[in-house]
């Protein structure tokens, strides 16, 4: 790989997109471009295009932590496991991850959370959760560890993404009835909010969020990503993992409304740094 001038070349990009994929975040992206010739404005701007990142975001990158190993296709092997890579995207990073739970797992889930369940909540510019009429379903929160069926998805997990067990959020159970949804929404805290140094004083930005599905509706409940044209169909012990930088615009996603049945997701979202 050497510096050249004009527009990126498709060795370059090709490059950069593996170079991501293979857990190294954007200031090392950087770095690593940097330390091979290329001027910094230039790296910037190949990494904003190739990414599909805001170039004044990367402007205003500052040192990151980890990132998450990206699941490859066909399969992985995890705890005896093989969890199927059925399908994905590159910008954003996605990947469709079929048999991540088993039957038990979902149901157990299920039955720990529905006493807890409340008006689902999301985090506020502050860091506080807060009401938020884009999201209309009901959830709850388990701590880190809990109970040794969120012990051992956690572990699977870290062992799957490379990426340490403190690094994740609790474990979030939401339930959606017909006619719920949540809107299209980022899941990265945005840089240019006042509050944004409150929300990631502790653990820094999120980098990646997994979804897994606990049973399959009827109809609807799918996640959406409109600014790719990508729908994941929700069905039961599969899940779609997703990776992103802060100001990631292409990874945009919904929670589609529910038609017919109910949903039942666990949601974990996972951090640059430890939380502990």
């Amino acid at each position: 790989m050497k510096a050249s001038s004009g527009s990126i070349s498709p060795q370059l990009r090709e490059w950069i997109l593996a170079t991501a994929r293979a857990g190294h975040g954007v200031p090392e992206v950087l770095k690593l471009l940097k330390d091979a010739g290329y001027p910094p404005a230039q790296c910037r701007s190949a990494v904003a295009e190739v990414l599909k990142i805001p170039l004044s975001s990367i402007n205003a990158t500052a040192p990151s932590g980890r990132r998450t190993r990206v699941p490859s296709a066909p399969r992985v092997i995890v705890d005896g496991r093989e969890v199927r890579v059925s399908a994905g995207t590159e910008a954003p990073i996605v990947r469709v991850l079929d048999g991540l739970l088993d039957t038990g797992e979902c149901a157990g889930l299920i039955d720990a959370a529905r006493p807890r369940l409340a008006r689902a909540m999301t985090v506020a510019d502050d860091g506080k959760h807060q009401v938020d009429e884009r999201r209309t379903s009901a959830g709850m929160f388990f701590k880190l560890g809990e109970t040794p069926l969120v012990r051992a998805i956690e572990q699977r997990l870290a062992r799957l993404l490379d990426l340490p067990v403190e690094h994740g959020e609790g474990l979030q159970v939401l339930h959606y009835l017909p006619g719920q949804e949540y809107e299209p929404h980022y899941d990265w805290f945005d840089p240019t909010q006042p509050g944004f140094a409150a929300v990631t004083a502790k653990g820094g930005q999120r980098i990646a969020s997994v979804v897994m599905y606990l049973n399959t509706p009827e109809e609807g409940g799918s996640t959406g990503f409109p600014n790719v044209g990508l729908t994941v169909t929700a069905l039961a012990g599969s899940a779609v993992y997703f990776a992103y930088e802060g100001g990631d615009t292409s990874s945009l996603h919904a929670g589609l409304p529910v038609v017919r049945g109910e949903k039942w997701i666990a949601t974990k979202w996972l951090r640059e740094r430890s939380l502990r």
